[in-house]
């Protein structure tokens, strides 16, 4: 017997299934955030459930946004289930359910009256954003924001008829000004390195287009944290829910799965004040760069490593691609001898304990994570968690044969095919871009490196290039298999 979701419902539900302890009805909005996806309701809607579950701070409840039509579909399953969400915490020998209740919105998205008016609310004191690396308009051969993308074009012709997440959030700003409410924090908590100094770029960055006059006041007196987020959390399928249900006799539309792991660290930069996050478990410190650096280094550069090998090699799961020999091979040698001697210094950290708790976590066989996740979006995470090393190691006069091979892999898989023949459906919002070069590098390698928006000056390295090419023909010509024996042997 199953139990649909509900706030009428939770008394109904197992009693191995925790739920909220506080009164959801004495919630009041404090935190509007965009991009109400599985991470966020992973982490930071955690976060704070777990800050109320200890009765605190019960007018920092999350009110959710988006912009994109897709986005509505996701919307209605929560409201349908009250905005309440499970969460299933699962690895080789833990497995527990609890549902969580720090959303109590979902404004419509799209409907830019009604975001525009709740971003104008005194009540909300922070805006917060998991908007994915490729959502803050980055040109990555330049590394900084690029106003001339037709969505940020678009928005700087019509500033009160926005369509961009920070187009909302410039017009949210602008009515605050001219109402004279104090202007609320902005909050980054996605995967970039400076994520804070990102977000401001592209705040700033829009308004200097039509109004370079409230880009300065934005600067003087709106702030951005920087922060480093982490749990590894897997999209939702028809798997996760049938396991909520057998598992745990929830019937939810939208769990979310995740790990037992989480991080969350923060520079404490909040001038309207913020939720008591650091009884909840998040760390804050007056510089995050050493944190964030060394995650989306070993972490996010660590998953692009395994993900275009297994991808080529077939392998549908994360812990199946650490359970073969010669990924996980490839990925301990990679990190240890090119990755991580990047990586400077971190207070309290020991950078090879870092990294073994990676590998634990990548080989966990419950979350359920795929290798096609991993795959997704290359032409924005290869800049921000693969190129940047590459250029440093170069710059550092060090070798690159692993990184380069780490590139040959992806440069392999977005042909399109897998080494036994099997069609790898588009996976990246660049595809046919990707696939084009892909097929011509094959005869030539240098056309791939020449996407000079993804590669910028290391795609012009020598060094570098000849590198990728003796990778690439190895490939074509041995398979990937060989290939990575080759290497990690």
């Amino acid at each position: 017997m199953t139990t649909k979701l509900s706030l009428a419902s939770l008394d109904k539900l197992p009693a191995k299934v925790a739920r909220p302890g506080y009164d959801r009805a004495a919630l009041s909005a404090g935190i509007l955030h965009f991009g109400v996806g599985n991470f966020h309701r992973s982490h930071q809607a955690v976060y704070l459930d777990e800050l109320f579950n200890a009765g605190l701070d019960l007018d920092w409840a999350l009110v959710g946004a988006g912009v994109f039509e897709g986005e509505k579909r996701g919307r209605d399953v929560l409201k349908a289930q009250d905005w309440l969400t499970t969460v299933v915490e699962q690895d080789a020998g833990h497995m527990q359910a609890r549902v969580t209740g720090a959303m109590i919105d979902f404004l419509v998205p799209g409907d830019t009256a009604a975001i525009v008016a709740k971003l104008a609310d005194p009540a909300i004191r922070i805006v917060s954003l998991t908007i994915t690396e490729g959502g803050y308009f980055i040109d990555a051969a330049t590394g900084h924001f690029n106003p001339a993308h037709p969505d940020i074009a678009a928005d700087a012709k019509a500033p009160d008829s926005p369509k961009t997440v920070f187009g909302l959030i410039l017009a949210g700003l602008k009515r605050r000004r001219a109402e004279n409410t104090k202007p609320f924090t902005i909050m980054c908590c996605d995967n970039i390195p400076h994520n804070g100094h990102v977000t401001k770029d592209a705040v700033c960055g829009l308004a200097k287009l039509s109004d370079p006059d409230f880009a300065q006041w934005i600067e003087k007196n709106v702030a951005f944290p920087n922060g480093m987020v982490d749990r590894i959390t897997p999209a939702t399928t028809d798997r996760e829910r049938d396991i909520a249900k057998s598992d745990f006799g929830v019937e939810d539309g939208w769990p979310v799965f995740c790990e037992p792991f989480k991080q969350w660290v923060l520079e404490d930069n909040f001038p309207l004040g913020r939720p008591a996050l650091e009884k909840a478990g998040v760390q804050f410190v007056d510089d995050v760069s050493p944190f964030e650096l060394m995650k989306i280094r070993i972490l996010n550069g660590g998953h692009a490593t395994i993900a275009y090998p297994a991808g080529l090699m077939d392998i549908h799961f994360v812990h199946e691609a650490m359970e073969n020999a010669l990924v996980r091979g490839f990925l301990a040698k990679l990190e240890r001898q090119e990755i991580i001697p990047t990586v400077p210094p971190v207070p309290g950290v020991v950078l090879e304990e870092y990294f073994q708790l990676i590998d634990k976590r990548f080989s966990n066989p419950k979350i359920g994570d795929t290798v096609r996740r991993l795959c997704l979006d290359g032409s924005n995470r290869q800049p921000k968690f693969i190129i940047p090393t590459i250029a440093d190691r170069l710059k550092a006069g060090q070798g690159v044969a692993g990184l380069a091979l780490e590139s040959a892999l992806w440069c392999r898989y977005c042909f399109g095919t897998t080494d036994s023949g099997k069609i790898i459906e588009p996976n990246d919002p660049n595809w046919d871009r990707l696939q084009a070069a892909s097929k011509a590098a094959a005869a030539d390698p240098g056309v791939w490196l020449a996407m000079e928006d993804i590669y910028g000056a290391v795609g012009r390295s020598e060094v570098f290039s000849r590198e990728f090419a003796a990778a690439l023909k190895a490939l074509w010509a041995d398979g990937t298999e060989a290939v990575l024996r080759r290497y990690v042997g």
